[in-house]
């Protein structure tokens, strides 16, 4: 049985999809982590939860992924559910038919969509017209199902949220380290974006985090020093240095600007003596990938993002971070769907 008590927060969350964390109060952000933390104990204890059973849902692709399906299809199964899903090959979405007439079309068929894809835009114009939650896998400005997967995992390791320093390497700009920011600055966490000024994020999101975190005693900075990022923090985070849909060209330029701000030992070293590290994968940590050898060939580079001494290190929890994508998507879906 759910231990979460159905309240007026449970309540605000019918029927609304999940687009952005920029759209949910703390509470709601807050009810949805407990929310998953008794689905996983649900899950490993095997008490069935079948609480949507007779619904079904279908799972838009225009970006494959291993964990974001993984995740969506065995907890919609595990929630009793049907699940459809649809690569770009497998559906005429804005090719022969409009995102609107797709999604008023699904939203007959279907009680939710998922959709992981490019434009942001276009998630919010689905749920726009679909009538039913939507659910964003993925876009190249916001991962929001991944925030909920990556504040269970730290709330996990600490046993809290509020005031842990949380620094992110990298592409501060892309979707992680937009959802990151905002993501930490809702649990009054402290965010550090440590990255080349020309990949920080942009302006009036950073203006929007700073206010959000200022009402719940968080912070936010932006910095390019690599050891102010690191020291005293208590999870290190980052991600893959070029993203899925850019162009191969950009591999040189990245490496050259990302280089200096890899996960490494002597990182770990500076930060908090109980530090964490995670990514939200896949990951560059060696060259057991054709993409890994082929960027060592072209750049002579074995590791990227962070070096397998890390991400295979008793401090790295990426795998139970991971997991935590099942619960925390089961924890969604459920929330917008009972």
């Amino acid at each position: 049985m759910l231990n979460t008590v159905p309240g007026k927060t449970a309540k605000s969350l019918r029927g609304r999809s999940f687009l952005k964390l920029l759209d949910f109060t703390s509470d709601e952000i807050r009810y949805l982590i407990d929310l998953s933390k008794n689905f996983k104990d649900m899950k490993r204890a095997g008490i069935p939860h079948k609480y949507l059973e007779g619904k079904n849902i279908v799972l838009l692709f225009e970006k494959t992924s291993t964990r974001t399906r993984c995740s969506f299809e065995v907890a919609g199964y595990d929630l009793g559910m049907g699940v459809t899903y649809l690569d770009q090959n497998s559906s005429q979405m804005g090719h022969k038919e409009s995102i609107e007439d797709t999604a008023r079309v699904l939203g007959r068929m279907f009680d939710g969509i998922e959709y992981r894809g490019f434009s942001q835009q276009l998630v919010e114009r689905l749920a726009e017209y679909a009538g039913v939650p939507v659910w964003n896998g993925l876009t190249d400005e916001f991962h929001p199902t991944q925030m909920i997967a990556d504040l269970l995992t730290v709330e996990e390791q600490f046993g809290h949220l509020k005031g842990i320093k949380f620094t992110y390497f990298g592409d501060a700009r892309n979707n992680m380290g937009n959802s990151l920011m905002v993501a930490c600055a809702k649990m009054g966490m402290h965010f550090t974006a440590c990255a080349p000024k020309s990949l920080f994020p942009k302006e009036d999101l950073v203006a929007e985090a700073k206010k959000i975190a200022a009402e719940t005693g968080g912070s936010v900075t932006l910095t390019e020093d690599v050891a102010e990022g690191a020291k005293g923090a208590h999870v290190l985070y980052t991600d893959i240095w070029v993203s899925m849909g850019e162009p191969d060209n950009v591999w040189e330029e990245r490496i050259a600007l990302l280089k200096p701000y890899q996960v490494n030992s002597k990182l770990m070293e500076m930060a908090d003596k109980d530090a964490i590290f995670l990514h939200c994968l896949p990951s560059f940590h060696d060259l057991n990938t054709t993409k890994g050898q082929e960027i060592h060939k072209k750049f002579g580079l074995t590791e990227m993002e962070v070096t397998n001494e890390v991400f295979e290190s008793s401090r790295s929890k990426v795998f139970e971070e991971a997991e935590n994508r099942m619960h925390t998507i089961k924890a969604v879906m459920y929330a917008t769907m009972s």
